[in-house]
């Protein structure tokens, strides 16, 4: 996977939703977020990857998704992959239901 993101051909995005959601969990003092939200985006910046905003189509497409996952921050990535296009790479298999863009890693 590290080989992936480190080829320069490929855009590697990272989500606007990801960062609300990690700046949430670290608001409520979450122990598994040592790391600030705006150390992971100056850093991801610094690595060359791209936000992704959260687009309306992204948004919207968020209603018409099977309830597979209840998780709205997930459901909005799938969202966004599917809207983009782009690949979704996450550790969570109950996402690979929704589309051959959501790769289990």
């Amino acid at each position: 996977m590290r080989a992936l993101l480190e080829e320069r051909e490929h855009e590697v995005l990272f989500s606007a939703a990801s960062i609300w959601e990690m700046s949430i969990k670290a608001a409520l003092g979450r122990a598994d977020f040592r790391v600030s939200p705006e150390t992971i985006v100056d850093e991801a910046r610094s690595t060359g990857f791209v936000e992704l905003p959260v687009r309306i189509a992204a948004a919207l497409r968020v209603a018409t998704l099977p309830h597979h996952h209840r998780d709205p921050f997930d459901r909005l990535l799938v969202a966004q992959a599917m809207t983009e296009p782009a690949t979704l790479y996450t550790a969570d298999a109950d996402l690979e239901v929704y589309s051959e863009l959501v790769v289990r890693v």
